[in-house]
């Protein structure tokens, strides 16, 4: 037999194995098949729109715009420390660490908690409420947080004036709106990340915990020897998946609450937001391509740098 095998080129062999694969797990494979078409018509197809980031680019004429180089990333990284660019990427990447950073922090602590709770109705309950705002859109979203913090009859404003106190004119102060908009964040992610992480608590076997309680192990200690620990790996994989798409900020979210107020763009605009402006309201697909461009090859390179680092510190929690 294994001279038989010789006898095959390593290609061949390679191919055999593939399509034994393919037989037994074929179910798998065809699963696979909605996710290919949806990165091929929506990650890859799109690609040759990368060209319009190194050109003057003319609605009328189109792919013959006249082609100008690196003259629009030379707009955006212009200034140094206080280009375009660099101040987009600093507001994209300080947001983004606090999604990531408190998001995973407290949906790690309430999927615990919901584990250390023994009635199993208040548990299904307090699932479904916590969940809830995950499937609200976004424009109701915003639309709740303009009549909360709007300063003639907004419901915060309206608290303010029955204590006694003055009104707050939020849509005139930036430096309130990034802890508004991690608030808010936090609080429409909370349900889904909890399902995620209770999930995989309840994977954990029981006999575990019991062992530890028969040797006199508190709650706490439960928590912080067995659960904790034995959550890292999901925590590591959730937290590396976000880390890829750190320059991918949440249109939706920015768009929706702060829209096209000038004066918080300061505080709050990130490059999805300045490419929508560039795109939609400036009509210059140029420099908008160009920060989408450099958006995507950023988050490539810091996933890379990442997994490394975890594939060294930690290989068993690496991506690839």
């Amino acid at each position: 037999m294994k001279e038989k095998a010789l006898a095959y080129p390593k290609s061949q062999q390679g191919k055999k194995k593939w399509f034994s694969d393919f037989r037994r797990h074929k179910t798998y494979y065809f699963m696979l098949i909605p996710m290919v078409v949806f990165f091929i018509l929506f990650a890859y197809l799109p690609m040759p729109g990368l060209y319009y980031a190194f050109v003057d680019y003319d609605f009328i004429k189109g792919m013959r715009s006249p082609f100008t180089g690196f003259k629009n990333f030379e707009f955006l990284f212009r200034g140094g420390g206080d280009s375009i660019i660099w101040h987009l990427t600093k507001n994209t990447i300080l947001y983004n660490l606090a999604f990531i950073g408190l998001g995973n922090a407290c949906q790690i602590a309430v999927a615990v908690l919901l584990k250390e709770i023994k009635k199993k109705y208040f548990v299904k309950v307090s699932q479904t409420l916590m969940l809830m705002p995950y499937f609200v859109s976004m424009v109701i979203v915003g639309v709740i947080t303009y009549n909360l913090f709007n300063y003639n009859y907004g419901i915060v404003n309206n608290f303010l004036t029955s204590l006694g106190l003055k009104k707050y004119d939020f849509y005139q102060n930036p430096s309130v709106w990034p802890v508004i908009i991690v608030l808010i964040n936090i609080w429409k992610g909370l349900g889904y990340g909890v399902v995620v992480y209770l999930a995989a608590i309840l994977g954990i076997d029981e006999s575990i915990y019991e062992a530890a309680y028969v040797d006199g192990a508190s709650n706490w200690k439960r928590i912080k020897y067995i659960t904790l620990p034995l959550l890292k790996p999901t925590a590591i994989m959730l937290i590396l998946l976000s880390l890829g798409g750190i320059l991918k900020g949440s249109f939706d979210l920015f768009y929706q609450i702060i829209g096209n107020n000038g004066l918080l763009l300061n505080a709050t605009d990130i490059i999805d937001t300045y490419v929508y402006r560039s795109l939609a309201v400036n009509f210059n697909m140029g420099l908008g391509s160009a920060a989408g461009m450099y958006q995507s090859v950023f988050g490539f390179v810091l996933i890379i740098i990442v997994n490394t680092v975890v594939k060294k510190t930690s290989p068993d929690n690496a991506l690839f």
